[in-house]
């Protein structure tokens, strides 16, 4: 059944078209085409589709668009500032936290949540908060430094 549900994606309301079945990785990748939102194994395992869905880190690949009517999402695409990159997205190429990358975006969007809720947090609540999030390549050392100096780049540690 197809039906039309108002979502904000990056701050900008959007009225769109979908299938009961559609995911939100479906909707925000093919339909709308923020390529950020990846998709790997598919049952939200994972962590590379993560985004925030009013402001809480959320899989993506499992949610079904049709049941966020009237939800907020962003995703990596929503932290451009212009000519500069938002400080999270700055301290990870600062610390080389992306080797392959492809786990990138939805570190980056866990990090965000986390220091949205936790100005000075601990290396045991970024562990906590990066949990849900894997990197295939092993790079965790250089991931949990981004978020320490994207914390003391936001000035809240």
């Amino acid at each position: 059944m197809e039906r039309t549900i108002s979502l904000t994606v990056n701050g900008e309301q959007r009225e769109l078209e979908l299938n009961d079945a559609d995911t939100l990785l479906e909707v925000l990748r093919d339909g709308l085409k923020l390529w950020s939102v990846r998709e790997s194994c598919g049952v939200g395992a994972c962590g590379s589709c993560t985004v925030l869905l009013d402001g809480r880190p959320v899989s993506a690949c499992f949610l079904l668009a049709s049941r966020l009517d009237g939800c907020a999402v962003e995703t990596v695409e929503g932290m451009d500032g212009g000519d500069s990159l938002h400080p999270i997205q700055q301290a990870f190429l600062e610390n080389d936290a992306a080797q392959c990358g492809y786990c990138t975006p939805g570190f980056i969007m866990a990090a965000k949540a986390l220091l949205e809720e936790h100005r000075d947090p601990t290396d045991d609540q970024i562990r906590e908060y990066l949990s849900g999030n894997l990197c295939r390549c092993g790079g965790y050392p250089n991931i949990m430094r981004a978020v320490r100096a994207a914390a003391g780049r936001l000035g809240v540690s």
